[in-house]
């Protein structure tokens, strides 16, 4: 063979893979590594505009607000097991008041206030229930009624008809009973009716001597000197509404 030959069959076997080999087993090639995961890209704002075919928003359904149906009633209980009525409290009609008993003197236990006159014409008001007590007023006019409001020891606290309030001994006073003639003048009756005839007139301050009142007449028999006759107990100071003078 002719050296020519010989060297272009020897490149010829060095360039392609020798027919006679077994096929190499391909070796896959290995995995990419896997991304790491991260964090989902921030949704898109809504204010994006949707697609020109992207059907419309569905809006949210409307609740109604919820009807309250009032809760159905018990059956009537049977009459066995019927509630009982309350039984009404018994309330005690209150205990009548007490008519309130009349203060007494503290000296004498009579009741106060309550009239007396002036025994004398000269009696001594004094600012308190002693001698030492100065003399505030002095009074000269016997059987002037005076009305005993107080009590200590043998000392009297009065008042008279004007208002002044002063002590006395209690040996100045009377019990004789006696009223003023108060007001315009006032008529001495015969009887005790206001149609009766008169006997005297009297004008206001004149002293009268009282005879008789009945607790539960408005008139009272006076007497003046020699005159005797009838008077309402309003035209009259010395008396109270309801006292009774036998």
């Amino acid at each position: 063979m002719p050296a020519s030959a010989a060297r272009t069959l020897l490149a010829a076997l060095l360039l392609a893979p020798a027919a006679w080999a077994e096929p190499a087993t391909p070796v896959p090639p290995p995995a990419p590594p896997r991304p790491q995961a991260s964090a989902p890209a921030p949704l898109a704002p809504a204010s994006r505009a949707p697609a020109a075919n992207a059907p419309a928003p569905r809006a949210p359904a409307r609740r109604d607000a919820p009807v309250i149906k009032p809760r159905p009633s018990a059956p009537p209980r049977h009459p066995a097991q019927a509630a009982k009525p309350p039984v009404p409290a018994v309330i005690p009609d209150p205990a009548p008041e007490k008519p309130a008993e009349p203060q007494k003197g503290s000296d004498t236990g009579m009741p106060l206030p309550r009239y007396a006159t002036l025994r004398s014409d000269e009696v001594n008001l004094r600012t308190g229930p002693g001698t030492r007590y100065p003399i505030e007023w002095v009074y000269k006019r016997r059987d002037l009624p005076v009305q005993i409001e107080r009590e200590f020891e043998v000392w009297r606290l009065v008042r008279d008809q004007e208002g002044v309030k002063g002590w006395v001994h209690q040996a100045t006073l009377a019990p004789r009973r006696t009223a003023l003639v108060v007001g315009a003048e006032q008529v001495l009756r015969r009887d005790a009716r206001d149609d009766a005839s008169p006997v005297a007139r009297l004008k206001a301050g004149v002293i009268v001597r009282l005879r008789a009142c009945d607790a539960t007449s408005p008139w009272c028999q006076a007497q003046v000197g020699d005159y005797r006759g009838w008077m309402r107990r309003t035209e009259l100071w010395g008396v109270s509404p309801n006292e009774g003078i036998q």
